[in-house]
């Protein structure tokens, strides 16, 4: 596939606009008191989809993270009062993540300010990669 120089301002106008969002939610992390991988981790456990396990793979997984990486990040969400590790209820070795109260009102009022910095800067995200995705030149066929 052969890229334009439209299709590079494209891709850099959305990498952009993503960056300004990542950067947001960066700093609304540390506002609050937080590293952003723990907000990141805080969120993966509390919006885990159905049918998974909040486990340290499992977040590990869903974190792109080592395992070994994973457990100095629940250790430290553990010490602060965010996050608490419990036995599984039905296989007792298996231990479990779960959001304290304290992690669980965290991540609310930082998912509300994403949501609202979504809810404003979100339509130009979209826009920008909706312009990459319809402008960009299709891959040749052989």
């Amino acid at each position: 596939m052969n890229l334009n120089l439209h299709d590079y301002r494209e891709l850099a106008a959305f990498r952009h606009q993503l960056r300004l969002f990542l950067h947001f939610s960066e700093s609304q992390a540390r506002e609050h008191g937080l590293e952003p991988q723990q907000h990141q981790a805080l969120l993966a456990l509390k919006g885990i989809p159905e049918g998974r396990r909040p486990t340290i793979g499992d977040l590990a997984e869903r974190l792109l993270l080592r395992h070994h990486t994973t457990v100095e990040l629940v250790n430290r969400l553990e010490s602060a009062g965010l996050v608490q590790r419990r036995p599984g209820t039905e296989d007792r070795r298996e231990i479990l993540l779960h959001l304290t109260a304290k992690g669980s009102r965290k991540l609310a009022s930082l998912s509300v300010a994403h949501q609202e910095e979504l809810r404003i800067k979100g339509p130009e995200l979209a826009r920008a990669l909706g312009n990459f995705l319809s402008q960009s030149t299709p891959p040749e066929v052989v």
